[in-house]
This record gives structure tokens, C-alpha cells and sequence, in this order.
């Protein structure tokens, strides 16, 4: 198993920057796949980002890419979700979820992550 525990986020301007980090326990990390979820009230969880365990290949929907940068450091068991131009909708608390695979196609649905964190908020306003 693999514990997850994400930091970074908080209350931005919009247009300003963010980064997440989510740092992982154990000493696999670099077996897992790594993907960024968020949550707005009242909304369901999306995707936002995810990694291969090498950090070679990436994915992500059309709302965020172009602002997003998703990234590991497989030394230092952490994935950063760097999000720049952020606007009000991207208001939502961002979790960090983790995926034992190698190889295949990443995963971008809930369900394809059995591990997450508790999640770390952030708000922009306008």
C-alpha cells in the first residue's frame, strides 16, 4: 500500500500560480502511476493530470492542458501538479491519487486509482 499526502494549495488571484505536491510513503513509489483529481462543491471529481511511473507520459483533459504540468521525482517519492492562469473555476479541492501499474494507458477515471490523499484546497478568486 501506499500513503498519500498532498500540500501547496490556498487561496490565489487569478491569473496566479500554483503548485501541488503530493508526497507518497513507502519504497515503490516508482511503480505507480500518478494522477490529480478535483472536486468542486457540488460537482463531481474530474481529472486533471496524470504521470507514468518513468514521468515519461502524461494526460490531460482539455480544461487544464496548457496550464497544467504534471511531474514526479521518483527520488523524492513526490508528484507536483503545477497549475498556472488559474481562473474561479478551478476552484475545488485537488487530490492526489496513486495506481500500481507499469505499463498501459493512464488512467483517467475515478475508479482506476485504488490509493488517494485527503485532498488539499484551493480557491482563486476573481
Amino acid at each position: 500500500q501506499v500513503q498519500l499526502v498532498e500540500s501547496g494549495g490556498g487561496l490565489v488571484q487569478a491569473g496566479g500560480s500554483l503548485r501541488l505536491s503530493c508526497t507518497a510513503s513507502g519504497r515503490t513509489f516508482s511503480s505507480y502511476a500518478m494522477g490529480w483529481f478535483r472536486q468542486a462543491p457540488g460537482k463531481e471529481r474530474e481529472f486533471v493530470a496524470a504521470i507514468n511511473w518513468s514521468g515519461v507520459s502524461t494526460s490531460y483533459p482539455d480544461s487544464v492542458k496548457g496550464r497544467c504540468t504534471i511531474s514526479r521525482d521518483n527520488v523524492k517519492n513526490t508528484v507536483y501538479l503545477q497549475m498556472n492562469s488559474l481562473k474561479p473555476e478551478d476552484t475545488a479541492v485537488y487530490y492526489c491519487a496513486a495506481d500500481r501499474r507499469i505499463g498501459g494507458s493512464l488512467g483517467v477515471l475515478e475508479y482506476e486509482y485504488p490509493y488517494w490523499g485527503q485532498g488539499t484546497q484551493v480557491t482563486v478568486s476573481s
